[in-house]
């Protein structure tokens, strides 16, 4: 982490420098991020917060490798990832970071093994431990006896269940959820949750949670608002 007097500060994972997004809507140009300044260090646990169109989902995106940005400079465990052309993200992506989506983004015609299994297949791993760490995963999450089920056999908060199994099952030190609990019911929401604070709690992820939702965003030890595409406030607790 670089501070304003240029000292770097140790364990910084994420480094966003004058973080642009523009969007060509028409003839208009939406600035969805405005010169974002953010830094992140290794296995904190911070929520975004602001209302639609704020950027908070633009700048997870970003963060995510799924979007380059228009301006600035995205330092990723001491990589300028802005500098990398598609394979070099794809490979910094998988081995770095996690995703969790509101609408889950299982495929259909899997099971919930074959969906959990699915990023070590696309890694190389070897069948037995393919096998090793999916049965673990789901046991950990208390959903080994739906392995063989298809999402449509599933609940809402047993789908997310094995999103985030398959989001940590390459072993990221960073976990990015976008509304994760925008699907599910209260109760169901809650337990997701508990998850992921467990896996940040437990095994030092870094977690950021992209929500709507105040009382989930309240949760983290680091708040931050947007509006605007611009970050407005900055709290940690």
């Amino acid at each position: 982490m670089t501070t304003a007097s240029g000292a770097t500060v140790p364990g910084s994972v994420i480094e966003l420098s004058g973080i642009d997004r523009d969007f060509q809507l028409g003839e208009q140009v939406v600035h969805a991020l405005a010169g974002v300044d953010l830094r992140i260090a290794s296995g904190e646990y911070v929520s975004v917060m602001g209302p639609s169109g704020s950027g908070k989902s633009t700048l997870l995106n970003v963060v995510a490798l799924m979007d380059r940005p228009s301006r600035g400079r995205y330092v990723l465990r001491d990589t300028d990832v802005t500098a990398l052309d598609d394979d070099e993200l794809a490979r910094a992506r998988r081995e770095h970071i996690g995703f969790v989506f509101q609408s889950f983004h299982l495929v259909a015609r899997m099971t919930a093994f074959q969906n959990v299994e699915l990023p070590l297949t696309l890694a190389g791993i070897a069948p037995a431990e393919r096998r090793a760490r999916v049965t673990r995963a789901l046991e950990e999450l208390g959903i080994a006896d739906r392995a063989r089920h298809r999402p449509d056999q599933l609940s809402g908060g047993q789908r997310q269940r094995v999103a985030i199994a398959r989001a940590g099952i390459m072993r990221p030190e960073i976990l990015l959820a976008d509304e994760p609990t925008g699907n599910l019911d209260s109760a169901s929401g809650a337990q997701v949750i508990d998850i992921m604070e467990r896996l940040n709690r437990e095994q030092g992820v870094t977690l950021i949670v992209v929500t709507h939702d105040a009382a989930v965003g309240e949760r983290a030890r680091r708040r931050i608002r947007m509006h605007d595409g611009r970050i407005v406030a900055d709290i940690s607790s």
